[in-house]
């Protein structure tokens, strides 16, 4: 490299410097030397080498002590270069004739530290200028520049926005310089969040370079420009009894702490905190609700709802009514929203909602009006019928012999709530028969029945008693011998009037015979033997022995 056409030597501070003497050593050369120019012009001798004597002497400068060093080919060396080492060095070859000079350029480097951003502004504020900090580059040579960035761009000067100072100050010992540029800046919203950095510019010995610092973030302060309200809830919609909370929110930075928030009903706004909660609210805390900074400017508004649901069950509870009774129900409901309404009977969904013109046994139940409105989580109702029909008992006796023609059967169909107890009597002896078998109990309907194989004709009673009253019905059953007309268990009434009027024909004629047969005496006695004989009979076949006894010491005390 050259400066002004001269041979320059790049150096880097503390390092060593490496000067050649450019010459061609002469014929009859003596001895070689090595100088410095002053600023003035004079010469200043540091080395010497003898061509003969190959000794190296070192002049007594104090700038260069123990620090050079004279090769045989006369390259000077220097230790630890220096900012001062950038002189105008000679080398001079000797001989008897002449004397040849040729002169270096020493020029040395020093790369500055890293560029720091000090005193840094806690926060900027906008449409206010003010100090944002110093950027700071140390110990360089020769000196460099500053250049600021936000963003990755270059910050330009621009007045009462932009300002920036440089100074450059050398340190006179070593002769380095320290770069200090201040930034006055004056931010917007928008750089909330902006990086800021600077780059320090120097000169090395292979060119231009350049050294970053790390970026900074600046807290920017900026006015409420608007305000926001929002409802803190973890579900979509509010229902009675839930709690709501207000949360009022500031643009600005830092955001406001304190607000005015105006309730449905409350003239004057309520001071607080960014929030505001109320608990178990009810409908009428549905409306608008708002709420402003401090000076009552920037307000906001949101609605709020808060749903409900009410259900009214006509009758409710517990209700007794009698059988064939008419019983309205209504399930009236008044919510927010349009509701979903179902009906449950004893844990089983109904089709359809329950209508009670003539009450049945079957009617008597657990009844349960619920409904839900759907879009609002955990909002749903419910009440509760419990209905009881009572009824009298009715009795209704079949008859009907057996196929096998061994014995017949004989059935009280009973109905009654609540379930009445049932009684078999033979008429005449008045003996209750125990054997007596019960089907299930279902819908205020069940069935008593016996199986009998009589010698003779007997009356038998069906007794039903439950806690409104008590009924009784007989029926005429002819011996074993005469068949008697089958009928099912589930004939309707009209066909066991006919069947009963059947056998009562019977009956009659056989009875008619036997009176036009005998004498009164004799059928009176006969009449008497045979009862007690029939009643023998009956309780024979359903297992009474005690009974039977007891009708043998009957018979015994008649005879005698």
């Amino acid at each position: 490299p050259l400066a002004l056409g001269l041979y320059t030597v790049n150096a880097v501070y503390g390092d060593t410097i490496t000067m050649p003497c450019r010459l061609e050593v002469p014929d009859g050369l003596m001895f070689g030397k090595w100088k410095y120019e002053m600023p003035n012009g004079s010469p200043v001798f540091i080395a010497f080498r003898s061509s003969t004597k190959k000794n190296v002497q070192y002049d007594d400068v104090p700038d260069y002590k123990d620090r050079l060093s004279l090769s045989e080919n006369y390259t000077l060396s220097i230790k630890n270069a220096r900012i001062s080492d950038e002189k105008r060095f000679v080398c001079m070859l000797v001989t008897e004739d002449d004397v040849s000079e040729e002169p270096t350029i020493v020029k040395v480097f020093k790369q500055p530290s890293q560029p720091e951003i000090l005193h840094q502004a806690d926060f900027l504020e906008t449409e206010k200028l003010q100090m944002l900090g110093e950027c700071v580059a140390r110990d360089s040579y020769p000196e460099g520049n500053v250049t600021w960035y936000k963003n990755g761009r270059v910050l330009q000067p621009v007045e009462e926005v932009v300002v920036i100072n440089l100074q450059k100050i050398v340190d006179k010992s070593t002769g380095l310089f320290t770069m200090t540029s201040s930034l006055q800046y004056m931010p917007t919203k928008e750089d909330a969040n902006a990086k800021f950095s600077c780059v320090v510019t120097y000169y090395g010995p292979s060119g231009q370079k350049t050294i970053q610092s790390e970026p900074v973030v600046f807290d920017v302060h900026y006015p409420t420009e608007k305000v926001t309200i929002r409802v803190l809830s973890q579900s979509t919609t509010i229902k009675e009894g839930d709690n709501i909370t207000l949360k009022c929110s500031g643009n600005g930075n830092p955001p406001p702490q304190e607000f005015l928030f105006y309730i449905p009903g409350e003239t004057e706004g309520i001071r607080s905190s960014d929030t505001y909660v109320m608990t178990d609210v009810r409908r009428n805390a549905t409306g608008e609700y708002k709420c402003s900074l401090t000076d009552k400017s920037m307000m906001d508004a949101t609605t709020i709802t808060v749903h409900y649901l009410d259900l009214q069950l006509t009758p409710s509870g517990e209700v007794t009514k009698q059988i064939g009774e008419a019983l309205p129900v209504s399930c009236t409901i008044s919510s927010s929203r349009n509701a979903t309404v179902f009906w449950i009977k004893d844990n089983t969904r109904m089709q359809t909602s329950p209508s009670f013109s003539s009450l049945q046994y079957q009617d008597a139940g657990n009844y349960i009006c619920e409904t839900t409105l759907q879009e609002v989580e955990g909002l749903k109702k419910r009440k509760t019928l419990k209905l009881i029909v009572e009824g009298k008992p009715q009795i209704k006796m079949t008859k009907k012999t057996n196929t096998n023609k061994m014995s017949k059967t004989i059935v009280c169909h009973v109905e009654g709530f609540p379930k009445p107890a049932v009684q078999w009597t033979v008429t005449g002896s008045g003996s209750i028969i125990n054997k007596a078998k019960e089907t299930k109990y279902v819908n205020g309907k069940f069935s008593s029945k016996i199986v009998i194989a009589p010698e003779e004709n007997v009356t038998l009673t069906c007794i039903a008693e439950n806690q409104l009253e008590r009924t009784v019905t007989s029926l005429n059953v002819s011996a074993i011998s005469i068949p008697e007309y089958d009928e099912p268990e589930d004939r309707n009434d009209d066909n066991s009037e006919k069947v009963n009027d059947q056998a009562k024909l019977i009956v009659g004629i056989v009875v008619g015979l036997l009176l036009a047969a005998l004498v009164a005496g004799v059928v009176y006695w006969l009449y008497v033997k045979k009862s007690k004989t029939a009643s023998k009979h009956v309780d024979k076949d359903l297992g009474n022995i005690e009974e039977n006894k007891k009708l043998e010491e009957n018979n015994h005390k008649s005879e005698t």
